[in-house]
């Protein structure tokens, strides 16, 4: 099977969609971290983001189908390096969740195994035998994804573990998965929530769930940023107040603006943008060339559109805290270089929808 594919194929109005949000993102960070001690972060998410693209091109020209073939090693790869990560890894702001690497480099495990999630729920879910996805099936796929899950949680790292669930859901939803099955995991979901709240999550993650419910309770601790973050969107309406002219961010009211809260400094200063790229996304998904290129970019929107729901959401009061960043816009080379593999794979799907 011989395919044949040329720049021209590339998805060029999803590469330029992309450009424009880094490009709003690191004048964001550059207006959010002047005069602070981040002030060098501009121009090294630039550098991050040139990086991104050559890893996009990369994982453009490796077929889907070889990746696939070869995603239980990457998985295991995978695992291995989350449990690294928590015998050896950084720690910082009381999580362990990365590995330092030579030249300052911080990677973060967890991001790139994302990509690994779509690819092996890819690969299973176009080898079901039947039409119908079985007990079996979903109990298989189900702990797959449930071990980097716990790894992650134990960094304790909730928020990313939390993005797997999304990748996994579409997932079973297109393979067929009956009603009944749908409402057993609701009814399982709402029996151990208790259990969950009380002995799985640490303190401060159950702070972040009180203070989402009750900002206000204390305002100057757990609420702060929330509270802060709400009166940055806000303060914005709908077109901005112009780039270094949001005041929230500018005196220091809103915490770490150039990071997960890159939205709530985003909005004040410039208004509301983004879903163009989403619409790509799924366009590139009905046009794919087989079932496998379907569930990958349909993997890939269903994690980037929980990012933008949760990152959003949280950051307009909506939503609890968590530490998910916003796709392509945030601060991160993790974060950024696992977008861009993500838009490798969509590019990677459209490249062979011509084969001979």
């Amino acid at each position: 099977m011989t395919s044949h594919h040329s720049l021209r194929d590339f998805d060029w109005p999803m590469l330029l969609v992309s450009l424009i949000i880094c490009a709003l993102g690191v004048l964001q960070i550059f207006s959010a971290t002047t005069g602070t001690q981040w002030q060098d972060s501009w121009w090294k998410q630039i550098v991050y983001i040139l990086a991104g693209i050559v890893l996009m091109w990369i994982v453009a020209q490796i077929d889907y189908h070889t990746l696939m073939g070869h995603v239980f090693s990457m998985y295991g790869l995978c695992v291995a390096a989350l449990v690294a990560v928590l015998v050896i890894g950084k720690t910082a702001f009381g999580s362990t969740r990365w590995i330092a690497l030579p030249g300052g480099i911080h990677l973060q495990v967890s991001e790139f195994t994302k990509l690994v999630i779509i690819l092996i729920v890819a690969r299973f879910m176009t080898e079901l035998k039947g039409d119908v996805l079985t007990l079996r099936d979903l109990l298989k796929i189900s702990g797959l994804v449930l071990v980097p899950m716990l790894l992650i949680i134990k960094e304790p790292d909730l928020g990313t573990s939390l993005t797997y669930l999304p990748i996994l859901a579409v997932g079973v939803f297109l393979a067929g998965m009956p009603w009944r099955y749908w409402a057993a995991v609701g009814i399982v979901f709402l029996l151990i929530l208790p259990f969950g709240f009380r002995y799985a999550l640490k303190d401060y993650q159950k702070e972040r769930l009180v203070s989402f419910l009750d900002p206000d309770r204390d305002p100057r601790g757990s609420g702060y940023q929330l509270i802060q973050s709400k009166i940055a969107v806000g303060s914005g309406g709908m077109w901005g107040k112009g780039v270094t002219k949001g005041t929230q961010t500018r005196l220091r009211f809103l915490p770490v603006p150039h990071t997960d809260f890159i939205f709530s400094a985003f909005s004040e200063e410039h208004g509301f943008v983004y879903m163009i790229l989403l619409m790509q996304i799924v366009q590139n998904a009905q046009t794919a060339p087989d079932r496998a290129g379907m569930y990958i970019s349909m993997g890939v929107g269903a994690l980037l559109l929980f990012h933008i729901l949760v990152n959003v959401g949280m950051v307009i009061g909506r939503m609890p805290v968590t530490g998910i960043p916003l796709p392509l816009m945030s601060y991160g080379g993790s974060s950024i270089w696992s977008s861009f593999m993500m838009l490798g794979l969509i590019n990677n799907v459209r490249l062979r929808r011509f084969v001979n």
